[in-house]
């Protein structure tokens, strides 16, 4: 079984660009916030071109954002504005960093009732699906009943890996301790894959399959066979209730051996049924190796006659993984992303993902998942695919995708595009399937999401300009209502 988890590990130092949203190299980080928000502040001209609307005949008979209900845009607002006040945010990620790492009850949300309802009322309601069956069917219909095609649906449980990481900490676990946290990862994915319908997705991260999982991908090697026939049964059970699975990536301490094995189960689950997909990897467009990874796996795929799931995001784990890694300017990782998801659409290598020898003659089946916040690509992946549509190309599977309380105008704004194009069917034009739009959100107790709560909080940190300019287009969709416009 070892010989079939060897890893490809011939990455090219393409050029590639980071998830930060302004054309300055990474040390602006370290900026005061007021500095960062000067130096990325675009001009008034560029910045209108990003947020440029849609052409007449495309946009929407209405703002995106009056989809959501009052009470979630103005909890959406308060939050995003969080992030642009530092006096509040400084001390509010140090409160979000201790309560996801304490071991303290006083501290632990799930044994503070005060603490469980303040967070509950507020961050995790914004981000997350619920605690219960009821709270997480409520939260899922609502978001279907507002026009979205469905949800892609995590387990929180997580282990997050810091740059200082001890990994000496995970050696020699305890056989009876590894059973029991592998056992209650697949028993916590079998409950998620469960609680979604029919042509939806699961995101699963192996990290929460417990401390030696983690050891064993830092040193790149195959999954205990315990841990891999749990994650056998959970594809199974995907498979057998047509969701598909989505392994989400993590950081880049233990990515390789993520994707090591996550090949492995697209090598199991994708080479049945021609074109079907039931197993995604992630690819982090902010990594410079991502072009040539990307490149070998499809090569890899076209060899080997299955199909490649690609999930393809700029990038979340800016603050662990290592400068030298990540690409120096927004404009690079924006090429990149951009770059990568043209040829996956078209099926045709490009300047950015280049092809190799052996993937010349033929380009590997595949599925994309386009899991972005930023409007422009979104629109230019919309693009491609009404031109595809008119010349009657082929098309692959593509869905997009954004978390759960963020970008809601991006998502509102392809929801709105897809009953649209559903709705605009005539006896000379057939309807046209609009696109297929998906909003990412986990579910748990408060203690157990408050990692990936801390995550989406240093995300928008970090993202400076992208968390401005949802809250501008929360503020006007208040204002608008307010005003009765």
């Amino acid at each position: 079984m070892a010989k079939s988890f060897q890893p490809v590990y011939r990455y090219r130092q393409a050029s590639y660009r980071p998830m930060i949203l302004s054309p300055i190299p990474y040390r602006a980080l370290h900026l005061t916030h007021r500095q960062r928000e000067a130096i990325t502040s675009p001009p008034v001209a560029q910045h209108q071109a990003v947020t440029t609307p849609l052409p007449l005949a495309q946009q929407p008979s209405k703002p995106p954002l009056s989809l959501l209900p009052l009470k979630t845009l103005i909890r959406s607002y308060l939050i995003n504005s969080l992030s642009a006040t530092p006096i509040l945010l400084t001390p509010s990620l140090r409160l979000m960093t201790l309560l996801a790492n304490s071991e303290s009850p006083l501290l632990n949300p799930d044994r503070n009732p005060i603490l469980r309802l303040l967070l509950k009322r507020t961050f995790y309601a914004n981000f997350c699906a619920g605690e219960t069956r009821t709270e997480i069917q409520k939260t899922v219909n609502g978001l279907k009943e507002l026009g979205f095609t469905g949800v892609i649906l995590a387990y929180a449980k997580e282990i997050v890996v810091q740059k200082d990481h001890d990994f000496s900490r995970c050696k020699n676990v305890d056989h009876t301790e590894t059973v029991a946290e592998v056992k209650a990862w697949k028993e916590g994915n079998l409950k998620t894959i469960g609680l979604t319908a029919s042509g939806e997705f699961v995101g699963l991260k192996f990290t929460g399959a417990g401390r030696e999982a983690v050891q064993l991908l830092a040193q790149r090697q195959p999954p205990s066979d315990i841990l891999a026939a749990a994650t056998r049964e959970v594809c199974d059970f995907a498979k057998a209730s047509n969701v598909r699975v989505l392994f989400d990536a993590e950081q880049q301490a233990i990515q390789p051996g993520i994707d090591a094995w996550t090949l492995h189960f697209q090598r199991l689950y994708n080479n049945e049924v021609p074109g079907k997909v039931f197993v995604y990897g992630t690819y982090q467009a902010y990594l410079c190796s991502t072009p040539a990874l990307l490149a070998n796996h499809l090569a890899i795929a076209s060899q080997e006659g299955f199909a490649l799931g690609v999930k393809l995001v700029r990038g979340a784990y800016l603050n662990s993984d290592p400068r030298h890694l990540i690409w120096s300017t927004q404009e690079e990782t924006d090429e990149a992303y951009d770059g990568i998801a043209e040829a996956l659409i078209k099926r045709k290598y490009n300047q950015i993902l280049r092809s190799s020898e052996q993937t010349r003659e033929k380009f590997a089946n595949v599925s994309l998942v386009l899991a972005s916040h930023n409007h422009q690509s979104v629109r230019k992946a919309m693009a491609m695919r009404r031109a595809q549509t008119v010349t009657g190309e082929k098309k692959i599977d593509l869905a997009y995708g954004q978390l759960m309380g963020m970008a809601d105008e991006v998502s509102c704004e392809l929801a709105l595009a897809s009953k649209r194009q559903e709705d605009g069917g005539t006896e000379t034009r057939p309807r046209v399937e609009g696109p297929k739009v998906f909003k990412y959100l986990v579910w748990g107790s408060v203690g157990e999401c408050m990692k990936y709560l801390l995550r989406r909080a240093e995300e928008n940190k970090d993202a400076v300009l992208r968390a401005r300019e949802s809250r501008t287009a929360l503020k006007a969709e208040i204002w608008r209502r307010m005003t009765g416009a």
